[in-house]
């Protein structure tokens, strides 16, 4: 075990909590677990810096601050409101709760304050969107508390999927600061402009929360949605500034202007004070049991934050445990809650799940919780990473690397608030990337976090968001004339081709849409592929939730396993044409994981590159998978008890892809024969797969990838690693521009692995459609070194 601390302190002050140092301890123990801490690394406590509030807000918003207990502002708030104030749109880039709502909520009451004594009936507005509902509610409160003492000036209201009618009308009639997410703004305000034209008209800012979201092609939906609302802000005569709100992220500025259109100014410079952070990379032990291909197996990290979550919570430390997947949030509640009620089960009862797909009511319920206390632990997916305020948290557990550094910061400082201490444990999955990570702490912490990618220009994104404004108001020539324009070059070049399939029409210098329904209507800006399938429990008609379209064939397949607030429940039928799958109550000892295969054909080669006799090569691909099967694995340990097949349509895609080929001299060179060929590649596509996630924005959940011996398009051994969203998400292109250390990365961690023959920390894929076969690790790793040996870095 590695660490990279400071002594502890000799004395705690303040509220008296176990130090994070002593908790962990705790959970390291002795013998066999200790072993399992591989690193420790402490964040040292830092003092905060205070500026006074610029001049220009109101008094009564001051008075109202200092009422809430914060007597003066943090460096970093008193900058964006001077930005604010200027009328600059600013992107404030600081640690989890560093207080960016304060910075952004003092400069939107003083002007709503301000507009309250305007001639105008509505006054100054303003817009806030967040990218989850929960958040929304949650700056409603906050708001509302804030606001409290300033009176009727200030009007919140909530406008999403959840608000009734009656209080839509209010908020549309009445509210100057609207609280809504994107997708409701897409498909809700902008087709509806008219009706919001005073809203609109009079709207001063727009708040885009928890920005860093918004990449890859939601995030370039989103930049096309603000550009729509610019462009009917400006028909009304207005011209909104933006105040965004990030976790640390690289180049925040340049990305908020990418995101909005406009120029941006940058606060990333964290004037606020922080708690010491405790931070523990966990890898969870080898089991006895073998799984494909003889590999051994490693304890999964759900099972290992399970046992974590129940020791916490015994201990009595407020935990929020972070998973993947919504089943796995579901099983970790579980097993912590079983645990527990050997021992004391009113304690047990304090433990509970969170994720998406949950109704309304129950998320409500969920979230008073945790502000009220009654929940000392909770299994959360990221629908909850997202700036609720938790206060008092003791400790996060995360299973599995998030994805990237900046979500991984963004986690960990859910913990820590009041200055107090805090403890984060990453569990490491079985999986290359996790295993490289908790042996590499410097690729964690010695590294800055990541750009945040997003290409606004995508013609699959923009060409509906075309038709979308063009519905809202007739599209003119001027709007594209000059330099980039509104939505880009790329419009130009779409427009004709819109026109040519009906969608648009020509008259004189402007583009009219030409059909009745809405086509905001049919645009899913979260990408996630068509209508909800609803999960109903079959004999009482009772509705579970809902699973996103595009998961629906691999999570609720017929077999599959469904798990929803404890519950096991197994899926009975799967009707495509209804979006509806029928599940029964079930508690099999087993979990259900689908396999699909992928064919891939290239359409055009946009870069070569050569390396010696190698090539590397970015693009556009199709790509067509179809989910055939299903596995059964045992719960605690992965072990794999049996395999069923499917019958589920195929599905096509065209996306994004980077690639490479070796020659037969080169094959012949890495002294692989055509009986291992096959493996190789396909082992060095899984781990190249598992580790673009350390030099790209994104996890291995958003890209996928094909290798073969002869691949019909390139006539040589290729292997391809493709975006997994229609038209791409910049994940391929980020990879062909770092290739030379991507797969450097990739070769080392390889060799690194202490397995024999390639094992899940390696080689083996928890998503390969044909079964983790065949695979060859050391013909990988000679092939991935012949490759690289002469390697050229892409020009940028």
């Amino acid at each position: 075990m590695s660490h990279d601390c400071a002594p502890p302190e000799a004395a705690e002050t303040g509220i008296r909590r176990p130090s994070p140092r002593a908790v962990l301890e705790r959970l390291r123990g002795h013998g066999e677990r200790a072993a399992r801490l591989t690193h420790m690394e402490c964040v040292p406590a830092r003092p905060g810096r205070h500026a006074p509030w610029p001049e220009g807000i109101r008094p009564e918003v001051v008075s109202s601050v200092r009422a809430a207990g914060i007597e003066r502002p943090w460096t970093h708030q008193a900058r964006v409101a001077e930005h604010a104030l200027r009328g600059e749109s600013v992107v404030v880039s600081t640690g989890t709760a560093s207080g960016k709502s304060l910075a952004y909520q003092v400069p939107v009451l003083s002007a709503l304050l301000d507009g309250a004594a305007a001639p105008n009936r509505r006054g100054a507005t303003a817009l806030y969107l967040a990218p989850t509902k929960a958040l929304a509610a949650d700056q409603l409160r906050a708001v509302r508390g804030l606001a409290a003492p300033l009176g009727t000036a200030v009007r919140p209201a909530a406008y999403d999927g959840d608000t009734p009618p009656e209080a839509r009308a209010w908020a549309r009639e009445h509210a100057n600061l609207l609280l809504t997410n994107p997708d409701m703004l897409h498909r809700g305000l902008l087709p509806a402009h008219r009706r919001w034209s005073s809203f609109l008209r009079s709207l001063r800012y727009v708040i885009v929360d928890e920005c860093h979201v918004y990449r890859g092609v939601f995030g370039s939906h989103v930049a096309q949605v603000l550009r729509r609302l610019r462009r009917v802000c400006a028909h009304y005569g207005g011209e909104p500034v933006f105040l965004l709100a990030s976790a640390t992220t690289a180049e925040p500025g340049t990305f908020g202007s990418r995101l909005t259109g406009l120029p941006v100014a940058e606060v990333a410079e964290d004037g606020s004070p922080r708690g010491e952070l405790v931070f523990a990379l966990w890898e969870p032990p080898l089991t006895e049991a073998a799984g494909e291909r003889g590999a051994p197996v490693r304890r999964t990290a759900t099972a290992e934050t399970a046992e974590l979550l129940t020791d916490l919570t015994a201990q009595g430390v407020r935990t929020l445990a972070f998973v993947r997947s919504r089943r796995g949030a579901e099983l970790i509640a579980l097993i912590a809650r079983e645990r527990l009620a050997a021992t004391d089960r009113a304690l047990a009862g304090r433990v509970a799940a969170y994720r998406g797909g949950y109704l309304p009511e129950e998320r409500r319920a969920l979230e008073r919780d945790l502000h009220t206390g009654e929940l000392l632990a909770l299994a959360a997916t990221t629908a909850l990473e997202l700036g609720v305020d938790v206060a008092g948290l003791d400790a996060v557990l995360m299973a599995g690397y998030p994805g990237t550094r900046a979500s991984l910061w963004q986690q960990a400082g859910r913990a820590g608030r009041q200055r107090q201490g805090a403890l984060a444990v990453l569990v490491a999955r079985d999986d290359p990337l996790d295993t490289y990570l908790v042996h590499h702490p410097d690729a964690l912490f010695r590294r800055p976090v990541e750009t945040t990618v997003l290409d606004p220009g995508n013609p699959y994104v923009l060409a509906p968001h075309l038709c979308a404004a063009a519905a809202e108001l007739p599209l003119r020539a001027a709007e594209f004339a000059e330099g980039p324009g509104l939505f880009g070059r790329t419009a130009t070049e779409l427009l004709p081709k819109l026109a040519d399939r009906a969608l648009l029409r020509r008259r004189g210098d402007s583009w009219y849409w030409t059909r009745r329904e809405r086509p905001a209507d049919t645009v899913d800006i979260r990408g996630q592929g068509g209508e909800p399938v609803r999960v109903v429990e079959d004999g009482t008609g009772r509705l579970l939730g809902t699973v996103d379209a595009a998961a629906s064939h691999s999570t609720v397949h017929e077999g599959a396993v469904h798990l929803h607030h404890g519950r096991s429940y197994v899926v009975r039928e799967l009707d495509l044409k209804e979006s509806v799958a029928l599940v029964e109550e079930a508690a099999p000892p087993w979990s259900t994981s689908a396999r699909e295969v992928t064919e891939l054909s290239v359409l055009d080669t946009d870069v070569e590159v050569a390396w010696g006799d190698a090539r590397l090569c970015f693009g556009s691909v199709e790509v067509t998978h179809q989910v055939v099967s299903y596995l059964r694995r045992r719960l605690l340990t992965g072990e794999v008890l049996g395999e069923t097949r499917l019958d589920l349509p195929a599905r096509t895609l065209r996306t994004r892809a980077v690639w490479w080929t070796v020659t037969e001299e080169q094959v012949a060179a890495a002294r692989i024969d055509p009986e291992t060929l096959p493996g190789a590649l396909h082992a060095a596509e899984h781990a190249s797969i598992g580790m673009l996630p350390l030099f790209a924005t994104c996890d291995r959940w958003d890209i996928g990838g094909v290798s073969t011996a002869l691949h019909q398009d390139t006539g040589l051994p290729t292997v391809f690693v493709h975006d997994g969203h229609p038209g791409g998400a910049g994940f391929a292109e980020r990879a062909f521009h770092t290739a030379a250390r991507w797969l450097a990365a990739t070769r080392d961690a390889i060799a690194a692995c202490e397995c024999a023959a390639g094992c899940p920390s390696c080689v083996q894929s928890p998503k390969c459609g044909n079964g983790n076969e065949p695979l060859h690790k050391a013909g990988a790793l000679r092939l991935l070194t012949e490759l690289l040996r002469h390697r050229v870095p892409p020009a940028p």
